[in-house]
């Protein structure tokens, strides 16, 4: 299948690691020319080493300020935007029983606002282009709460409204809007959820990772490349009638229609 990628200037935010990393992997295969973003200069002279044609700027996306000029630079650097994939910015995975409401507001700078901050400058000017998709990778805990997981759980869920809230104003203008959560994926962060489990319930964190695996029907994560075939498909003209929507990733452990 041609998906039409070649050419195509994509941002790629969170993009040194993880399922962004992947994500510009995959684009990249597709011909696009890609921006990668993260916070750490460091991480992106790594991922640039294997992901040859790519360019990279660091910034802190929870500022405004910061954003904005991610964006400039980008286009300065390779054109206009046709293509934003939001893949920067994670709460902290806290028990319950540590939570305050400093906890809370952090996560929604570091996962709502991270990506508010680049949306917003971006969906205006692919709106007065008459052209653009963006697809955020959100994750299922805005769905499904998890004792572990709720400020950032709450972040994303106010993520998945404001993706489908953006699809619906900008629809007419040529823009389209998609959200992807994954589950449980095989990267650095799910360390992270492990620790925080194991917390949570006493036990080890090989016992949290074995208790997590036991709860996905596919009896596996996925990869972080799976993620990334499905960002690229959404973000390619074969796509084209898919806005508006979130699509869950995680092997069926969440069996629910609404």
């Amino acid at each position: 299948m041609q998906l039409d990628l070649a050419g195509k200037t994509v941002v790629v935010t969170g993009g040194s690691k993880g399922i962004g990393f992947a994500c510009a992997q995959s684009l990249l295969a597709e011909g696009a020319r890609v921006v990668i973003c993260s916070r750490s200069q460091a991480n992106i002279d790594r991922a640039l080493t294997t992901l040859p044609g790519a360019i990279g700027f660091a910034a802190d996306l929870t500022s405004e300020e910061e954003a904005l000029g991610l964006v400039d630079q980008a286009e300065a650097a390779v054109g206009p935007i046709d293509i934003l994939v939001n893949c920067a910015g994670a709460a902290r995975r806290t028990p319950p029983q540590d939570l305050s409401p400093a906890h809370w507001r952090a996560a929604m700078d570091a996962k709502y606002f991270s990506y508010i901050n680049v949306i917003d400058p971006v969906v205006k000017r692919m709106a007065a282009r008459g052209t653009g998709v963006i697809v955020n990778v959100i994750g299922g805990g805005g769905k499904v709460a998890s004792p572990i997981h709720l400020p950032g759980g709450a972040a994303n869920s106010a993520l998945m409204l404001a993706t489908v809230g953006l699809a619906n104003a900008y629809a007419a203008s040529g823009v389209r809007v998609v959200g992807i959560n994954p589950g449980s994926t095989e990267t650095e962060r799910v360390t992270e959820g492990l620790k925080a489990e194991a917390a949570l319930h006493g036990i080890s964190e090989q016992a949290a990772l074995e208790k997590m695996v036991q709860r996905i029907p596919f009896g596996r994560m996925a990869t972080a490349e799976e993620i990334a075939n499905v960002v690229t498909f959404l973000s390619s003209s074969k796509a084209s009638y898919v806005t508006g929507v979130i699509i869950g990733m995680d092997g069926a452990s969440t069996p629910i229609v609404v």
